[in-house]
């Protein structure tokens, strides 16, 4: 196989990208919306923050077979690398996926990195596959989706209205958009509190959240043609920020959205905050975004609270993401017989 880096602006290459992801979420997540040449370009180009994965195709007899996805921060985590490997369903078993994560695995530790994470969706060929390569399943993720048209408005409304008499020293704030240069330094603080969220056994350190990043978030967002919705939570009292939780529509379909981080700070919990952001976030979104349709959310499948937030509000299971990782300071030797 050889293996070939592609970047945003080499539209061949993303066209080959975003058809073998879509031939692979037909077969292990039918329920994903197909990627876009857009999104593809999009995500190439700015990524979560601002710092975008490395794409590289992987082709055979001149065929793009299979891709991989390389991620990694410079701003916490310098101990890891972060890979999603994708290879056409037709072509499996042939060890292309083998050749691309050793491929990342090698770049991870000429880099200096010593641990790699992959993830999968819990598909039956996924834990044989991370078996085999030396990867211990660390976490796994519930992916959860609100569709708009079997929200139950009035128990919304009712929930609503029990958190904010719980969270009657809260104000709430909507915002579309950039946050002001002047507030920054505030969400910056309620964005931490996401580390509290439990990360299972994975071997993560907790995220660093300077202003400068959180800025680099919502560029990334808008510069991917994202409308950034969120709210947030002050106390009356103190001015103090208490939480906040974000939904991004797409530009080009705005039917689609994905929720994005909820978070309240440890010393504001207690009040149903939560509860009160999220409900407030969908009431505001039925005003604001008539053409969405369906909004997905990532937690944690060990993150109780959360969860049972989501469920109250009639968020169904989709799709379930297990994480893999491992120590690569060491190669893992393989079976050149047994092609994966």
């Amino acid at each position: 196989m050889e293996i070939r880096p592609f970047g945003p602006d080499d539209g061949t290459a993303v066209a080959a990208y975003v058809s073998l992801t879509n031939a692979g979420r037909e077969v292990d997540s039918p329920w994903m919306p197909p990627m876009t040449p857009t999104e593809a370009a999009g995500w190439l180009r700015h990524g979560w923050d601002g710092e975008p994965p490395l794409g590289f195709l992987g082709y055979a007899d001149g065929t793009p077979v299979g891709y991989a996805e390389y991620s990694t921060s410079t701003w916490d985590n310098l101990h890891l690398a972060w890979l999603w490997i994708g290879v056409h369903p037709d072509r499996r078993r042939r060890g292309h996926g083998t050749e691309l994560l050793c491929a990342m695995e090698e770049r991870a530790r000429s880099e200096g990195r010593t641990s790699i994470g992959v993830d999968g969706w819990d598909t039956a060929p996924c834990e044989p596959f991370a078996a085999a390569h030396g990867l211990v399943r660390r976490s796994a993720e519930v992916v959860r989706r609100q569709v708009m048209a079997e929200v139950d408005w009035a128990r919304v409304e009712s929930l609503h209205a029990e958190a904010a008499a719980a969270a009657a020293d809260y104000e709430l704030v909507r915002r579309t958009g950039a946050t002001p240069d002047e507030d920054l330094a505030a969400l910056a603080e309620i964005t931490a509190a996401i580390n509290d969220a439990p990360t299972d056994d994975l071997d993560i350190e907790d995220e660093v959240f300077p202003p400068a990043r959180v800025r680099d978030y919502e560029t990334a967002m808008i510069g991917q043609g994202r409308v950034l919705h969120r709210v947030l939570a002050r106390h009356r009292g103190t001015g103090a920020p208490a939480g906040h939780t974000v939904v991004v529509v797409e530009g080009e379909r705005p039917h689609l959205g994905e929720q994005h981080d909820t978070a309240v700070a440890r010393d504001h919990r207690g009040h149903r905050l939560g509860l009160l952001l999220k409900t407030e976030m969908l009431l505001w979104l039925r005003e604001v975004e008539p053409r969405l349709e369906q909004f997905d959310t990532w937690n944690a499948e060990s993150n109780a609270h959360m969860v049972a937030v989501n469920e109250l509000l009639g968020y169904r299971v989709v799709g379930r993401m297990l994480d893999f990782q491992r120590d690569v300071r060491d190669a893992i030797r393989r079976d050149p017989d047994r092609p994966l």
